[in-house]
């Protein structure tokens, strides 16, 4: 019997690696002849693994995931990655904040159940299509979807034709809920407290690949943070961690882990975005990194309390180059949620604009954001619904939206109780420390991080 571990076999990386290159504009025709010549599969499409490939092949992989590594992208000059070149990159860049404005605990708490929340409205449809989707919340009278899903009344045929995300709909249908199970989009919120807590707001990279090989099971990564906790086993430093066989690097990732980093710099979205900067390249470049820190921007800036989620959105883009596809796609996202009173018709433009990406890649998930987001105007239902109902990262873009429109909310009192109540004030995590803690202990431990100064161990 062979182990096939996800996101990590050469022979699998190779297909993802040539879409990499298709995307950013590397010329790799040759070698993928030379792949499909000698028996080699594209990219698995949803999962993270395809069936085991002749033995053969995974010594071409490795010589040809070195090969792609070479090729130049045309676009890395409007897609930096290092923070010098990103900011000079950016004529909008945001002025440091001298005298931050404070942000309360009960906005805190009200961000981390928002996040807990949109999240596991997400989780059941996880790797579903849209058209999935749809039907299966029109099947249980939920469309446009405004509260959990379930699988009571659902047509066999239906769910056998979409069904539930696997490891989810046991704890996440509205008829199974019961506390906040575990996910990775709350794992490393909670492990940012936990590199706060230890290395306080100056850590390094190299703080943040040191606690996760101390406390993160490598069975609870995926996709780029598996690779980099593979390059770390295997003695590379960061931040080649991030480039060395990942053709991963610009997926959604960096992003899930960028909110405490920007709840923790109130009102100062360039402190938050270079705080996500140095989480972010241990595992992603350019694009994927520009998630991350447009995600903390635009979190800093709902915290400081002086804007509402159009302010924020656009305190985010001014830490993106604006060239960069990453800018171009919340510019889309924002132009298509204005553009349409439905938001099923943005949803479809998103779709067609972006399709041909995997559904975990980081652009599609940042189009949806931004036009959930836009196009709930603030509203807290509407902007984890509307995430949600768009697809792709199902319970990434239900954790973020819910994270910002919790903040913008003010307190737990103001998020409807449809959504805090099946929580239980309860997460699940295998981060130690932290099983079974209430969000509103989390949110008094993360109030405490804010001007924090290092204590390292």
């Amino acid at each position: 019997m062979k182990v096939r571990v996800t996101w990590v076999q050469p022979e699998d990386l190779v297909g993802h690696e040539l879409r990499q290159a298709a995307e950013d504009g590397r010329d790799a025709r040759a070698i993928a002849r030379r792949w499909y010549e000698a028996g080699g599969a594209p990219a698995p499409e949803r999962a993270g693994a395809s069936t085991p490939a002749a033995p053969e092949l995974r010594a071409l992989a490795e010589r040809l995931l070195d090969e792609l590594a070479l090729l130049e992208s045309p676009l890395e000059a409007d897609e930096p990655t290092e923070l010098m070149a990103i900011r000079a990159a950016c004529p909008n860049w945001p002025a440091l904040r001298t005298d931050p404005p404070p942000v309360s605990q009960d906005q805190l708490h009200a961000a981390w159940l928002g996040r807990a929340a949109g999240c596991l409205l997400g989780k059941p449809v996880e790797k579903l299509p849209l058209a999935g989707i749809r039907a299966l919340a029109r099947a249980t009278g939920n469309w446009p979807l405004a509260t959990w899903f379930s699988a009571k009344g659902l047509p066999a045929e239906l769910t056998a034709t979409y069904p539930w995300n696997r490891r989810s709909a046991p704890t996440s249908l509205a008829e199974n809920i019961d506390g906040m199970p575990e996910d990775d989009d709350l794992n490393y919120p909670l492990l940012t407290v936990l590199l706060l807590q230890r290395y306080g707001l100056s850590f390094t990279t190299c703080d943040l690949a040191r606690l996760w090989l101390d406390e993160l099971p490598a069975g609870r990564t995926f996709t780029a943070e598996r690779v980099a906790y593979r390059n770390l086993l295997d003695g590379i430093e960061p931040p080649h961690t991030a480039r060395y066989r990942n053709p991963f690097r610009e997926w959604i990732g960096a992003r899930i882990r960028a909110d405490v980093h920007g709840w923790t710099h109130p009102g100062d979205p360039s402190a938050a975005a270079e705080q996500a900067h140095r989480d972010a390249v241990l595992t992603h470049t350019a694009n994927g990194v520009y998630g991350a820190m447009f995600t903390a921007a635009a979190l800093a800036e709902a915290a400081g309390g002086g804007s509402d989620v159009h302010g924020a959105l656009a305190a985010g883009l001014r830490v993106v180059p604006p060239r960069s596809r990453f800018a171009h796609a919340v510019r889309f996202g924002v132009g298509a949620a204005r553009g349409e009173s439905g938001f099923d018709a943005v949803a479809d433009r998103l779709h067609a604009e972006y399709g041909s990406y995997h559904w975990v890649h980081v652009l599609p998930n940042a189009a949806l954001l931004a036009a959930a987001l836009t196009h709930a105007d603030g509203d807290f239902s509407d902007s984890i619904c509307r995430a949600v109902s768009g697809g792709w990262d199902t319970d990434s873009n239900g954790a973020t939206a819910g994270s910002l429109a919790g903040l913008l909310a003010g307190s737990p009192d103001a998020l409807p109780d449809r959504w805090t109540t099946p929580l239980k004030n309860r997460l699940a995590t295998s981060v130690p420390g932290f099983d079974s803690i209430g969000f509103d202990a989390l949110a008094g431990q993360t109030h405490r991080l804010i001007h924090k100064e290092a204590h390292r161990p």
